[in-house]
């Protein structure tokens, strides 16, 4: 059963939510130089635009190291979402409210953006790689690749955060959050690039100007975090009573 809260403005413009805002930009930039300069590195020392084994788990585990320390520096303040499709997953039964999530979006776009421009520059204008479906591919097959990957990680964001019940994990979350991510990059990066997070495929796009699949790495991860939500938050969190606000994805 979905449990939105919309929000106020007063809420949303607080000294509170403010820094909550910076907190999701910097952690997403961080987390994107990291993970999209992983990629430019490894294609720069090889020369080698494709991805290969190697390079596949080299980004997997970049993507991963870098997760896990942007949600651990960030969840004190903004609960270290770094992604739209958790901001909405948890937005879903009313963790966060619809219009703070909204900032919350606008935080992460910015900060894989800048991140990108960041890389661009630092690397002398090597390309910046996109997301992309593999050859042979078609896009409704990316899709729902993206909704399974997304549905993992939403999934585990709420087992190890913001379940009420879930009790003292404390670095726990963060290392399994970047953990099934590193493992879903491995799974399906060779398919769907492996996004989970529409943040992490916009600002590649913004930099390359290339849009062209980007609506893929939107409704996929959207969908999936939103059947994560709704699916822990009924059958898990609604078996417990009222859902309070969680102390750390809230």
């Amino acid at each position: 059963m979905v449990k939105i809260a919309f929000g106020s403005i007063g809420d949303s413009f607080s000294v509170g939510s403010l820094k909550s805002y910076l907190a999701e930009f910097i952690a997403t930039l961080l987390f994107v130089f990291a993970g999209v300069g992983s990629a430019i590195s490894y294609n720069t020392l090889t020369s080698d635009a494709a991805l290969d084994p190697p390079g596949l788990v080299a980004v997997a585990i970049a993507h991963a190291f870098a997760l896990f320390v942007g949600v651990a520096m960030a969840a004190n303040v903004s609960g270290g979402h770094l992604n739209p499709a958790v901001t909405f997953g948890l937005a879903i039964q009313g963790n966060i409210t619809i219009l703070t999530g909204f900032f919350y979006w606008i935080a992460q776009l910015l900060g894989s953006t800048v991140a990108c421009f960041l890389l661009k520059y630092v690397t002398g204008g090597k390309a910046i790689p996109t997301h992309s479906v593999a050859a042979g591919m078609n896009a409704l097959e990316g899709v729902v690749m993206e909704i399974v990957i997304t549905f993992a990680l939403v999934y585990t964001v709420y087992a190890t955060a913001a379940d009420p019940k879930k009790g003292s994990l404390g670095i726990i979350a963060p290392i399994a959050i970047g953990f099934i991510v590193g493992a879903n990059i491995l799974a399906a990066g060779a398919f769907s690039g492996g996004s989970m997070n529409p943040a992490r495929s916009f600002g590649p796009a913004v930099v390359s100007g290339d849009f062209s699949e980007n609506w893929i790495y939107w409704v996929g991860p959207l969908i999936g975090g939103g059947l994560a939500g709704l699916v822990y938050g009924d059958v898990f969190i609604g078996s417990y009573g009222p859902l309070p606000a969680s102390e750390d994805y809230a």
